[in-house]
């Protein structure tokens, strides 16, 4: 589960401590990706998953494409009605960083690679995740280190999760540290 998968790191008088509690994880972009590392983390590692998605349109796509991917499940009988429900209670949308995701132990950034927005979305990020979440970037294509270098007081908390397409088929992750 990712919740057991995941370490987080807290610094305490220098010393690193390892926890591997994640119980909300936050999403920025609630796109094909955002959208499918949402049912990972909320389907299989039972977490629970506040989305952000400035935009209402984009808010009711995922909503929609996670309805209609938990009933292609039920279908095939690899989920029952109930569990759609619990997955579809434990998901909220919200419009910003700041109303969203004062409270998650893992943020996930899954927007268009595009370092400018990346960059003021990981300032964000630092700015109201609280000091023990750990700031992942689902980017294939910037660096990391370059990522990090935008908010230093948390750049050791910044690594790339680089998920797969499906997201919620393909079992793969590659876990990527900045220098």
């Amino acid at each position: 589960m990712l919740s057991n998968v995941i370490a987080r790191t807290l610094f305490t008088q220098g010393k690193a401590q390892f926890s591997s509690t994640v119980r909300k994880v936050g999403i920025v972009g609630a796109g094909q990706m955002g959208t499918g590392i949402g049912i990972v983390a909320s389907r299989l590692a039972g977490c629970e998953v506040a989305f952000v998605e400035p935009k209402e349109s984009g808010q009711k796509k995922s909503r929609d494409f996670i309805a209609s991917w938990c009933d292609k499940e039920i279908a095939k009988d690899r989920m029952k009605q109930a569990d759609k429900d619990t997955l579809l209670t434990k998901i909220t949308y919200h419009d910003s960083i700041q109303h969203g995701l004062k409270d998650v132990d893992f943020a996930i950034e899954a927007a268009n690679e595009d370092f400018t927005l990346k960059a003021r979305i990981f300032e964000d990020l630092a700015a109201t995740t609280p000091a023990h979440a750990i700031l992942a970037s689902n980017t294939s294509s910037l660096s990391l280190t370059k990522i990090g270098g935008v908010i230093p007081k948390r750049a050791h908390q910044v690594i790339g999760m680089h998920f797969m397409n499906p997201v919620p088929v393909m079992k793969l992750i590659e876990i990527i540290r900045g220098l």
